[in-house]
């Protein structure tokens, strides 16, 4: 494939991302990933191993085979046409990035909360986010929203462009199966704790570089809506370390030094309180009105990440011949 054919794969995908987000179907690639890992879970809990071994069987062959079938896939398009390869890798991307389809969610929330229809707005919150929504306080639900628009702009969108770059479309693929295995075994309760163990660990190390490269370009981002870029870029290498997560601190505390919020604190996850320090604790608390300012920076973050990668893929491609 030349050059120019392979990276109209980008920037094809990132339009179709901006104006149409993220399609909510049935045959949708990721409730393929979600169905493959039920149908999986059952079979490799039985085999005869420790569980913490089965899982890293299940999360090794989950990975692995996603990979394959995607690199399979576009090969198999090539041999028919060299468009048809470009147009599936470009559909296949476009399902594995999520920006404007998070931002619509955000949004909608912030408007439930304008209404003063707290208890819709806590249902359309808990399709989002891991922690239990059904007596958070307006300032939970804005804070919650805030929060998981930070870290999903790293799992959304920042990672699977990373890996992209790295590996092209099937690399991409593969790290959406990684995402949807620690969404849906990487729990640290008595069901997945052994099981669950090594997606958990895989999604770690995936995001580790995803996440602090996000930094510097949520920084960027801040500075150039609200002139908030040194204080974002600084309260990320302050407190990005203050999270249960090795890699989710680092988006949200350059969130809250942008938005100039108070975020963390305590949650209740499957009927346990699990007590976070606070970041950005010198801050307020988030309000309604702070979700869209969120949208905002996310979805210029993603704009810049989306130029750096556009940049980096063709500076390499030009090194590679």
């Amino acid at each position: 494939m030349s050059i120019s054919m392979g990276w109209l794969v980008l920037p094809a995908a990132f339009v179709l991302d901006f104006f149409i987000g993220d399609p909510q179907f049935a045959h949708h690639p990721v409730r393929y990933m979600g169905r493959a890992v039920a149908f999986m879970e059952p079979r490799f809990r039985r085999l005869p191993m420790p569980l913490a071994a089965s899982g890293g069987l299940f999360a090794l062959f989950l990975v692995l085979g996603t990979w394959a079938a995607a690199a399979l896939g576009i090969a198999g398009a090539g041999l028919v046409s060299p468009v048809l390869r470009t147009i599936l890798e470009i559909v296949l991307l476009y399902f594995c990035i999520s920006s404007r389809g998070l931002s619509t969610a955000a949004l909608e929330i912030y408007g439930l909360l304008r209404t003063g229809d707290l208890r819709k707005a806590r249902s359309r919150l808990s399709l989002i986010v891991g922690r239990e929504t059904q007596t958070l306080s307006e300032t939970g639900v804005a804070r919650a929203a805030v929060e998981t628009t930070a870290e999903n702009l790293v799992d959304g969108f920042v990672s699977p462009l990373f890996f992209f770059l790295l590996g092209g479309v099937p690399l991409a693929a593969a790290y959406k199966m990684v995402n949807t295995l620690d969404s849906m075994v990487g729990y640290k309760n008595d069901t997945y704790r052994a099981f669950g163990m090594v997606s958990a660990r895989i999604d770690d190390v995936a995001n580790y570089l995803p996440a602090r490269l996000a930094v510097p370009v949520i920084a960027l981002a801040a500075q150039l809506l609200n002139r908030r870029g040194i204080g974002a870029f600084r309260r990320a290498v302050q407190e990005g370390r203050r999270h249960g997560s090795p890699n989710a601190g680092y988006a949200e505390a350059a969130f809250a030094g942008a938005l100039q919020v108070k975020l963390g604190g305590p949650n209740i996850y499957h009927g346990r309180r699990v007590d976070k320090p606070y970041i950005g604790g010198g801050f307020a608390d988030v309000v309604p009105r702070d979700i869209p300012r969120a949208c905002d920076l996310m979805e210029l973050a993603a704009f810049l990440w989306f130029v750096v990668i556009g940049f980096a893929g063709m500076f390499t491609a030009v090194l590679g011949g």
